[in-house]
């Protein structure tokens, strides 16, 4: 049971220039949900939805993993490499773990980490 004051923990990443590789590989995306899942403690519900749709300079793959507490949600950008993630849960979890792990699969160039908790 969560003995926290607050709701939820919300983390939002904006990541610039990463790995076109990894970001245009659905495979590679769906491994780092995978791990990102365990590594924040988290339990999934379900397999991960990763898809890749839209158009000019929006194409890319979303992810969207269901877990338990929430959801992890996810775009990423063919042409610039841009990333755009959120972790949302009512379970606290291990920013830094996140961001390392994000680190390690899609090398970015820049990135911007909000953070905040939620409450109603």
């Amino acid at each position: 049971m969560n003995s926290s004051p607050f709701w939820g923990f919300h983390m939002i990443v904006d990541a610039a220039d990463c790995d076109r590789k990894a970001v245009t590989n659905a495979d590679t995306i769906t491994k780092f949900c995978d791990d990102l899942v365990k590594a924040i403690d988290m339990v999934a519900y379900g397999r991960p939805m990763v898809v890749h749709f839209g158009e000019d300079n929006k194409a890319g793959y979303t992810l969207c993993q269901l877990i338990e507490t929430s959801n992890i949600m996810a775009h990423f950008c063919d042409e610039s490499g841009d990333c755009y993630m959120d972790i949302f849960s009512c379970k606290p979890y291990d920013i830094k773990v996140a961001e390392n792990l994000f680190r390690e699969y899609f090398a970015p160039k820049r990135m911007r980490i909000n953070y905040m908790t939620r409450q109603a």
